[in-house]
């Protein structure tokens, strides 16, 4: 479904991503861990053209993509099959949680308002927030504004979501209520990339695991492989430390 391949970045001299190369089949959910630094972000920001690579190409749907050299007519007909939540939801504050949902829908998609609201409701019902419509998002608690922004990222029916840390601003007893409605997803069969600390998320839901480190993929494999026996020291030390 989706192969990168030789993906590098650099921020002002300093090599962040240094040759990535993932391979990702449909209704694969693959944790991306690794400690702070290692360039997690990076990578699903450059795999949705939110950064500038410096170099690699992709290839989505049998189509390749070049990171150095893509227009921005390539990136907005990618942009159409893939959703992103972002780690601090990014909603519009001054928007309601549905009109949150439909923008999107209206703007890009050119999908008339009754259509885009029809949309949302179903996509706000998935997560839990049928109720929560016509409420703010200064009136929602963390944990719902991120399910608000995974119904934003689920109502463009996405072939892949790219999940940056959904759950790493939320205090604890929110953070349960966003991994259930991603299990559900992972259920569904929704392909799914998540950058993420939660670790039983990872071992449980997840089919594979990357491990990066120092912009480098470290080791790569099944989640029961890696959790129950990874090749690499560093893979073996990071789980050590978290317990795993």
């Amino acid at each position: 479904m989706l192969s990168v391949k030789g993906l590098c970045k650099s921020f002002e001299g300093t090599e962040v991503l240094k040759g990535i190369d993932i391979n990702v089949d449909k209704g694969d959910v693959i944790a991306v861990l690794g400690p702070s630094g290692s360039g997690k972000t990076t990578l699903l920001r450059c795999m949705n053209f939110l950064e500038e690579a410096d170099s690699g190409s992709m290839v989505f749907d049998g189509k390749e993509y070049s990171f150095a050299n893509v227009s921005k007519k390539e990136i907005g007909e990618l942009r159409k099959k893939t959703g992103f939540v972002f780690q601090n939801y990014n909603l519009f504050a001054n928007k309601t949680a549905l009109q949150n949902v439909t923008e999107g829908l209206m703007i890009a998609r050119k999908i008339p308002k009754a259509e885009a609201e029809r949309i949302g409701r179903q996509a706000l019902l998935k997560v839990g927030m049928s109720d929560r419509c016509d409420y703010y998002p200064s009136q929602l608690s963390g944990g719902q504004q991120q399910r608000v922004a995974i119904a934003r990222a689920m109502a463009s029916e996405p072939e892949i979501i790219y999940f940056d840390e959904p759950t790493s601003a939320l205090d604890p007893e929110l953070t349960g209520e966003v991994l259930a409605v991603m299990k559900s997803l992972a259920d569904e069969g929704m392909t799914m990339i998540v950058v993420t600390h939660e670790m039983e998320f990872a071992k449980n839901v997840s089919n594979k695991v990357i491990f990066m480190e120092n912009g480098v993929v470290v080791e790569s494999g099944s989640s029961r492989d890696i959790f129950e026996s990874p090749k690499e020291e560093r893979t073996r030390e990071f789980l050590r430390m978290t317990d795993f």
